[in-house]
């Protein structure tokens, strides 16, 4: 009777037991040092995105760019430095164009925010003397499910990592993984699928260390919690816990 207590104990013990290396963050800080960091990370435009797009000049005279505001657009004052109030925005086709004022449809799919500023930029400049063209993607969000929340997080400047986003939505839960997260993401149309270890540096080299808009990101429950739901959630767990008791009954035996 003896054996069969410690049998039961030693197995409920390794079964629920988490090990520090799946709880902490970046357990190979150390490899950092040195790294050299990722700078020119931008979104690249993508169909169905909402562009917010305002054109001004250097010459401070409104009048000049109007013609090159969308209809209902709130005009600023020259230079730039004016944020335009009205959210309005140019839906992105699926042939990846625009319809913008004076130029028409104008592509900017597959092109970055700065890429897409600078052709505008150079388009206009036949109209007004020193352009300054802002572009800003209006539906930038990442969806966010599981152990860390369910919310949709909006991102203003288009830009945001993994270890940002787990910050943004107040940590990932003692109950989930951190070592397997789940990204869903989709590129022209097609799905691509990628897993984060937040436990690992190797996330900074990640094609999904940088989040693009309309990622979905799910952090997965671990097996303890799976596993309040309901002790034998499959036929491999029931294989994993039959095969553990079987080790640890012979193992006491042999003492």
């Amino acid at each position: 009777m003896r054996k069969i207590i410690m049998l039961l104990l030693s197995t409920f013990m390794i079964i629920g037991c988490a090990t520090k290396d799946q709880i902490v963050y970046f357990n190979d800080a150390e490899s950092l040092e040195g790294m050299e960091n990722i700078l020119d990370y931008e979104p690249v435009i993508q169909v169905n995105d909402i562009l917010h797009i305002t054109v001004s000049s250097s010459s401070l005279n409104k009048e000049i760019v109007e013609p090159f505001q969308m209809p209902g657009q709130n005009l600023q004052g020259g230079g730039g430095g004016g944020q335009n109030q009205s959210m309005t925005g140019y839906i992105v086709n699926p042939e990846g164009n625009i319809k913008f004022p004076v130029l028409g449809k104008t592509k900017v799919s597959d092109l970055t925010r700065s890429q897409v500023e600078d052709k505008i930029e150079k388009a206009i400049k036949a109209y007004v003397k020193d352009p300054i063209v802002n572009v800003r993607i209006m539906n930038f969000s990442v969806t966010v499910l599981g152990e860390a929340g369910a919310t949709r997080v909006k991102i203003d400047d288009g830009r945001i990592t993994m270890p940002e986003l787990i910050a943004e939505v107040g940590d990932i839960s003692y109950d989930g993984k951190r070592e397997n997260i789940l990204i869903i993401r989709e590129e022209n149309g097609i799905k691509k699928i990628g897993r984060i270890d937040m436990t690992e540096t190797d996330l900074f080299n990640s094609p999904f260390y940088y989040l693009k808009q309309n990622d979905i990101v799910y952090v997965e429950p671990t097996y303890r919690t799976v596993k309040s739901a309901g002790f034998f959630t499959s036929y491999q767990g029931i294989i994993s816990v039959g095969t553990t008791i079987i080790s640890l009954y012979l193992l006491i035996n042999g003492l």
